[in-house]
């Protein structure tokens, strides 16, 4: 039995590490958008500025340019950071699996040999597991503050801007 605490406590452990990757990623996303729409604060400035010496066409195609840009890089931190958290997901699903295949498999072994080292491993070793599960989680609600702290309240929602202004030109 105490492979399959030992295997639960993994699992947790696993979770725990992968929803702090999926607190990364998140953060990097605000960050990403952060960057965006100050760059875009910046662009509208300067240009603002600078288009009363501007031809018609050249500021048409200057506001183009700028539509095209920022789309593909919404584009690009939305489906980098997607994939990201998809391909974590996809590997925790992995590991948990593989760790309830080798809890199974060794309580199998133990039943069918009647040795029980697997256990004794197990016990000995479950005390620093729940230890590292501990902190685990301690590192993933710290990420998730981070990622929360880094999004915050005014993080410019590029995709939707993106969208409206398209809407809008359309």
């Amino acid at each position: 039995m105490s492979a399959q605490q030992l295997s639960h406590v993994a699992n947790d452990v696993i979770i725990s590490y992968g929803n702090t990757v999926k607190n990364v990623i998140n953060a990097y996303r605000a960050g990403g958008e952060r960057v965006a729409g100050l760059v875009e604060q910046r662009w509208d400035h300067a240009f603002a500025q600078s288009r009363a010496q501007l031809s018609a066409e050249t500021a048409k195609n200057a506001t183009a340019a700028k539509a095209i840009v920022g789309g593909y890089y919404t584009r690009g931190l939305s489906v980098a950071t997607d994939s990201a958290n998809e391909v974590v997901a996809q590997m925790v699903k992995l590991a948990n699996t593989g760790v309830e295949r080798a809890a199974n498999g060794a309580e199998l072994l133990q039943a069918k040999t009647g040795i029980h080292a697997i256990d004794t491993v197990a016990q000995a070793t479950l005390p620093g597991a729940v230890a590292l599960s501990t902190l685990a989680s301690t590192i993933e609600q710290k990420s998730a503050v981070l990622a929360r702290k880094i999004k915050g309240n005014n993080v410019l929602n590029v995709a939707r801007r993106a969208a409206k202004r398209k809407a809008r030109a359309a």
